[in-house]
């Protein structure tokens, strides 16, 4: 899998915003986008790996620590960003959590509430603020990063396949609702993607997962950054309100 084409910028005045971007796959894509020359607004509440994310990427991105469940916080950061960059193309809503692992009855109400919001409340907060920035340009992309677990129904993910799952029927109502505007909006549903995020999966579920992808093996972050990448590109023209699989086979 490449890595991305420098002589082939497909991100040249381009501006981008991507939740979650200081690790896993939001960071892969944040690294795609700016070796294509795009420019980064990049979101997470990690100072430590925004810090790290600042230094690698210097001037191309900025990087702002957002609570992304908070309404306030993220018309204020987009705010700051705007006067920054003066315009947005592309949004990625990567932040998420896996929440609680085992039998849906032990999930207290608290950590169910917590899993809607990070994953679900999310993406349709910065979504709704992005979208008035996507709609002045008359030109915009945004991939929500859900999961194949919204198609499966695993056992012991409850509140992570739920809040996924809304991710999939939101993304189909905002595509729908935007058509005809020049913004598309798209989803991912990967199955076991190699990042940290993995390590809060039981090593019984994680294996089990495993043996469910025929191709036998997690996929990679370069994997996922470049159908990301794709969505976010004028290549994607003709696509909105779908769901792209990433998952080996698994998710057929």
């Amino acid at each position: 899998m490449t890595a991305g084409n420098p002589s082939m910028p497909r991100f040249k005045d381009r501006v981008a915003l991507v939740t979650g971007g200081a690790s896993g796959i939001g960071r892969a894509v944040v690294d795609r986008l700016v070796r294509e020359q795009g420019r980064v607004i990049v979101w997470d509440i990690d100072t430590a790996k925004l810090e790290t994310c600042r230094a690698a990427l210097g001037d191309a991105v900025l990087a702002q620590r957002v609570d992304v469940t908070d309404d306030a916080a993220i018309q204020s950061a987009l705010a700051e960003a705007m006067q920054r960059f003066g315009q947005l193309d592309i949004l990625v809503n990567g932040a998420g959590i896996v929440g609680p692992n085992g039998p849906f009855w032990e999930t207290t109400p608290e950590q169910w509430d917590r899993v809607m919001q990070v994953n679900l409340r999310s993406t349709f907060l910065v979504t709704r603020a992005a979208c008035p920035h996507l709609l002045r340009r008359g030109w915009g992309r945004v991939v929500n990063i859900a999961s194949v677990t919204a198609n499966e129904g695993p056992k012991n993910l409850a509140a992570y396949a739920a809040s996924k799952a809304g991710v999939v029927g939101l993304t189909k109502s905002m595509g729908k609702d935007l058509a005809g505007t020049g913004v598309l909006v798209n989803a991912v549903t990967p199955a076991l993607i190699a990042t940290e995020l993995l390590q809060q999966l039981s090593p019984e579920y994680y294996a089990a997962a495993l043996s469910r992808i025929p191709l036998g093996r997690a996929g990679t972050l370069d994997e996922a950054a470049a159908l990301v990448s794709w969505l976010c590109s004028e290549e994607c023209s003709f696509s909105t309100g779908a769901t792209y699989d990433l998952s080996g086979g698994r998710g057929l």
